[in-house]
């Protein structure tokens, strides 16, 4: 077996509030970045997983989000892996 790096992206979904999105956004706002049209706030996850290929460590992550690191109702998530000698994924 080898190691992967594996890297979640959750996210609030799209038109679901983001208190923290919105606070971020109204701060910048202030500072006057008014460029800033929209911000999410999400989390990011790094695991490092055994599996046969990348696509083994891709789903086991993704069973991992669906159980525990994402909320499938109000959260979406982005899984990539990479091989854990080489490049952060």
């Amino acid at each position: 077996m080898s190691r992967f790096k594996v890297e979640v992206l959750v996210t609030p979904r799209p038109g679901l509030l983001d208190p923290q999105g919105k606070a971020i956004h109204h701060a910048l706002s202030s500072l006057g970045y008014d460029a800033v049209e929209d911000v999410r706030v999400g989390k990011a996850i790094y695991l490092e997983v055994a599996a046969a290929t990348p696509e083994d460590a891709r789903e086991r992550a993704e069973e991992m989000c669906r159980k525990l690191l994402a909320n499938p109702v109000t959260e979406d998530f982005r899984i990539t892996a990479a091989e854990a000698d080489g490049a952060a994924p």
